[in-house]
């Protein structure tokens, strides 16, 4: 067990945290929300430097890294989808979601083909990452009906289209795969 391994645990830990907190009844927890949502965020990032920077990736770090990542992404966006309770926030959610879904399934049978690298992370896919983490940074923290909110909506909607973009990317890289074993 190393340092990245030990953050990437942390943030799965803040699921239950992040969660209790929504549901607490104090005025102050939409910016607890976000603060946890941003330590999460944090995390991820520095989890990664660390591994890179100090040769500390391991197996089984990459194993849970994209795990928390998806847990923590799919919670927030459905405690956004009870706060909000509208199309316009639930569609984009189910986007993503669905999306995570259908990349890491992808990616787990591309890696049963030993083809796992043809699905590697992309540049449009680490944008659409910040592009969700802002989106729902800035959601969690403010309340709905504000111009804060609809900012956050506007950014959610961007990733959720990048979703869609980087989704037909990797199809696309394992298209031929797709055709061949179809």
């Amino acid at each position: 067990m190393n340092i990245p391994n030990l953050l990437t645990l942390l943030r799965i830990a803040l699921i239950p945290i992040l969660v209790s907190i929504y549901y607490l009844p104090y005025s102050w927890v939409n910016i607890a929300c976000g603060s946890v949502f941003a330590i999460a965020c944090f995390t991820d990032w520095l989890d990664g430097y660390i591994a890179r920077k100090f040769d500390q990736s391991t197996t089984l770090g990459a194993f849970l890294d994209p795990v928390a990542d998806k847990l923590i992404v799919a919670v927030a966006l459905v405690l956004l989808c009870v706060s909000y309770a509208t199309p316009w926030v639930t569609i984009p959610a189910i986007v993503i979601i669905s999306r995570e879904i259908v990349i890491s399934a992808l990616r787990e049978w591309m890696a049963e083909l030993g083809k796992r690298s043809n699905v590697k992370v992309s540049s449009v896919g680490k944008i659409k990452t910040a592009m969700q983490m802002l989106s729902i940074l800035v959601l969690l923290s403010v309340e709905p009906d504000t111009v804060y909110s609809a900012a956050g909506i506007t950014a959610l909607y961007i990733a959720a289209i990048l979703t869609i973009w980087s989704m037909f990317i990797y199809l696309n890289a394992a298209w031929s795969d797709l055709k061949k074993h179809s």
